[in-house]
């Protein structure tokens, strides 16, 4: 059975930075692209950084993130990590961990980033 836990969140004033990581379990993680999504209050969940699959040589960026947030991965520990700078109030949000594309995993619990002074 496929687990994707998420951990790292935390309460960060804005300009502060957070590293996120997941750990996969009961799959093949190196075959499977990667993305980070997060999902804020009201709003719909959404894609803001994926990693391909492999040695993960291609990454891509949602526009809002792009510059201050840095996808990686290590396949030996099946984790997968998003390293968060210049943090903004607008980033406040449940961040979730899960293939790119996504396929038929389910969604881990989350860890909560709140951005506030």
């Amino acid at each position: 059975q496929v687990q994707l836990v998420e951990s790292g969140g935390d309460l960060v004033q804005p300009g502060g930075s957070l590293k996120l990581s997941c750990t996969a379990s009961g799959m093949m993680f190196s075959i499977y692209g990667m993305g980070w999504y997060r999902q804020a209050p009201g709003k719909q969940r959404e894609l803001v950084a994926s990693i391909s699959n492999g040695g993960g040589t291609r990454t891509n960026y949602a526009d809002s993130v792009k510059g201050r947030f840095t996808i990686s991965r290590d396949n030996a520990k099946k984790m997968l990590y998003l390293q968060m700078n210049s943090l903004e109030p607008e980033d406040t949000a449940v961040y979730y961990c899960n293939t790119d594309p996504r396929l038929s995993f389910g969604w881990g619990q989350g860890t909560q980033v709140i951005v506030s002074s």
